[in-house]
């Protein structure tokens, strides 16, 4: 504990001397990228020393954060955030000696890698084969839980933001679709049914789900870009944009399986320490240009370039006794994605929180969050399946909702942000929520069903008994 407070207040004087540094130094809006012939820009080593002091703070923030969440059993990504919330809103307590950190260029660009590679882990996760295996339950589980909640969260944004354009509406209603595959298997693997039929189905669903929501993405952004070119949306565009996600869905898996097995085998041809983790690495940031390249979110590409990824096109490297690419990512995303989770708290503005219409905004979009995932109880084919489970296995938006919400805030239609300040909270909050509801709910659904099973066992075991 001494330790943790003696960094703590080297930390903070350091905050405070850069504070006021940066603080008399002009602050620059993300609109405004020039500087005028008045200011004084800050130097090469006042801008290094702000983006190190800049990384001590997130990473001290989140990593405490998701400590305190962890220890009571909650996902550490919600510390992270909260972390972040903190941090953003300490001039509510009259300390401004943080401000800087909404400023960044740098740290901005660091938390786009970070999530770049958050989305390249969940595509390693999720192999093709899984995908095309996991039967026609886990499919319409997905469909449906796209469906509902992308219809209701349309709907309930353009009731509570009447004046909004309609893509505004329809892009809140793409965050609500995508379902956090990392806290679902989670809660299920703590409860100790994950190899129930159960959680196959949630599991292949929400991977699934994952990708119906980045073509959602994808989509909606082209149609923004489209919007903001001076482009009609058009039946015909529309089609073309979802033809133009798809496309480069099917191309990138359909290359990259066949081009992936070449680059492995000739990189490990070559010498030098690194090479599997660098040829992994570079196809996934080549992937995330190309997705960028054709207007559609660098993620997208990220995530194909980990599902494209199998063991057997880098076995020449594995027969060497080198780790996995799993293995390998995972400590530079230990380091790269907890700082997106605390920037996306530090934009959060509490002030917000104090308007009755956006805290009634936010308790709507929760609800439809709810109430639309438990229509994948109807996707259920097979009998003897818990559908009330399998719906409350599928409500949490997790890091897959922020991320959403994250791209949203930096997108522009008609001169306006698609998700405001004010609105970026409200879907924060729905985040949360559907993240700290699931654990117990999934923990009473499934432990209801096996106290119903278990009497239907005992109650055919008096009968033949008696008979």
């Amino acid at each position: 504990m001494g330790v943790i407070a003696g960094l703590v207040a080297v930390v903070a004087g350091w905050m405070i001397s850069l504070g006021g540094t940066l603080a008399a130094a002009p602050q620059h809006a993300a609109s405004e990228p020039t500087i005028s012939a008045t200011e004084t820009p800050l130097s090469h080593e006042q801008v290094v020393a702000a983006v190190l002091i800049s990384l001590v703070i997130m990473l001290m923030a989140a990593k405490l954060g998701g400590h305190l969440f962890e220890r009571y059993r909650l996902p550490a990504v919600l510390g992270e955030l909260v972390g972040g919330i903190v941090l953003g809103n300490a001039t509510l307590l009259g300390f401004s000696g943080l401000e800087f950190l909404k400023h960044e260029d740098v740290i901005d660009v660091l938390a786009e890698i970070g999530v770049i590679f958050l989305l390249f882990q969940v595509g390693l996760e999720s192999k093709i084969r899984d995908l095309l295996r996991v039967g026609l339950s886990s499919f319409l589980v997905a469909t449906f839980g796209v469906i509902a909640p992308f219809l209701l969260g349309a709907g309930i944004s353009a009731w509570f933001l009447p004046h909004e354009p309609t893509l505004v509406h329809v892009f809140i209603g793409a965050t609500l679709c995508a379902t956090s595959v990392g806290i679902t298997a989670r809660v299920l693997r703590d409860l100790g049914k994950i190899d129930t039929d159960e959680s196959r189905i949630i599991l292949g669903a929400a991977v699934i789900d994952d990708v119906m929501g980045l073509i959602i993405l994808a989509i909606v952004t082209g149609a923004i870009s489209a919007a903001n070119t001076g482009g009609e949306i058009s039946g015909l565009s529309i089609v073309m944009i979802v033809a133009k996600a798809v496309l480069f869905f099917l191309g990138a898996i359909g290359v990259g399986l066949f081009v992936s097995p070449k680059l492995f085998r000739l990189a490990s041809k070559l010498q030098g320490s690194g090479m599997l983790l660098a040829t992994s690495v570079t196809l996934c940031f080549f992937l995330a240009y190309l997705a960028a390249t054709v207007g559609l979110a660098p993620i997208v590409g990220a995530f194909c370039a980990g599902l494209i990824l199998e063991e057997v096109h880098y076995r020449d490297f594995l027969s060497r006794g080198e780790h996995t690419i799993e293995e390998l990512i995972e400590p530079v995303s230990h380091l790269l994605v907890p700082i997106f989770f605390v920037l996306m708290g530090i934009k959060v503005d509490l002030r917000t929180f104090g308007r009755v219409e956006i805290m009634g905004f936010a308790a709507a979009l929760t609800v439809v969050a709810i109430i639309g995932k438990q229509a994948c109880s109807l996707g259920v084919v097979q009998r003897g399946i818990n559908r009330i489970a399998v719906g409350i296995g599928m409500i949490p938006r997790g890091e897959v909702g922020l991320i959403f919400a994250g791209i949203g805030a930096t997108l522009h239609v008609a001169g306006e942000r698609v998700i405001s300040p004010s609105t970026y909270s409200a879907v924060v909050i729905m985040v949360i929520l559907t993240t700290l509801i699931t654990p117990p709910l999934l923990s009473w659904s499934l432990a209801k069903r096996s106290t119903t099973s278990r009497r239907v066992e005992e109650a055919q075991t008096g009968e033949t008994s008696l008979n």
